[in-house]
């Protein structure tokens, strides 16, 4: 079990456990919010059955374990039995920045619902005190961005190979069937040469050669081919570093057939031999 990865996230509530758990997903790590933590060796022996397919696994302990959250100790004793070396990330604030943030979401601290916000705060650093000794790592998020925190978390926990780990979707599709909704950039191409008006052509996709030939040999289309890879080539970059972990590229033209496949498969084939994982979708080719 010596190649598992294991992190506990824990820390105080308000602190940035949510966003930490993100990030860590983003990062290829199996994770669990809030698993009770008598369940921790036995969650890690079924992770270890997997034959290599899980070994980066994150969880969130804290206080809301209520009653079952004394049983961590015991917990991570038996994860050393078990030969897996356990890491604890520990996210703190201050008490200013933690009751500030509990009134601006309006919710109530688990350990004084009903009570004030800083003696629950006051309380759960008590009762953390003990596993905040054993962390490994501590990030105090006081003044701390949602992005400056996830760059922390990157350089902690991230591979070179995370930088390529943008899930990358490049879709054709027609405008008069709609916009795609879940489209982060789209790019309009029927301004290009359009096949539908050749008889020949028009039962034809974007799929095949004679279509590609057509649309890619006008002098436009290979100039805009040009731009528009540099573009996305340029952006993709910026998007990793804002920590971005997915991106829908969206390319339309009238019926979603021929031009817009066509450049989609000219996209998706260049950012392939960059290095990036493409999902291509042509969404309205039937």
């Amino acid at each position: 079990m010596n190649n598992i990865k294991f992190v506990i996230v824990t820390g105080l509530s308000g602190a940035g456990k949510t966003q930490a758990i993100w990030c860590l997903e983003d990062l290829g790590f199996f994770c669990v919010d809030n698993l009770p933590p008598t369940l921790i060796p036995k969650f890690a022996e079924l992770c270890a059955q997997s034959e290599g397919k899980i070994n980066k696994i994150a969880l969130v302990i804290d206080i809301r374990g209520g009653g079952f959250f004394d049983s961590v100790y015991e917990s991570l004793e038996q994860l050393k039995a078990l030969g897996i070396k356990c890491e604890i990330l520990f996210l703190e604030a201050s008490d200013e920045t933690l009751v500030r943030r509990f009134k601006e979401s309006r919710r109530p601290h688990p350990l004084n619902p009903q009570g004030q916000i800083l003696e629950g705060i006051k309380e759960e650093r008590s009762r953390l005190e003990e596993l905040k000794g054993e962390a490994n790592k501590i990030i105090d998020t006081s003044n701390l961005s949602t992005k400056q925190l996830k760059e922390q978390i990157k350089a902690m926990y991230g591979t070179e190979e995370n930088e390529h780990n943008l899930k990358i979707t490049v879709m054709s599709f027609g405008y008069k069937h709609g916009i795609p909704m879940d489209a982060d950039l789209v790019f309009d191409v029927r301004f290009l040469p359009n096949p539908h008006y050749i008889d020949s052509l028009r039962p034809l996709t974007g799929n095949d050669k004679d279509i590609q030939d057509y649309v890619m040999n006008s002098t436009i289309s290979k100039t805009f081919m040009e731009r528009f890879s540099d573009l996305i080539k340029f952006l993709i970059p910026h998007y990793v570093n804002e920590g971005k972990s997915s991106l829908v590229i969206a390319i339309g033209c009238t019926g979603g057939r021929h031009r817009s496949v066509t450049l989609a498969n000219k996209l998706a084939e260049i950012l392939e031999q960059l290095g990036y994982r493409i999902n291509k979708r042509h969404r309205d080719l039937e």
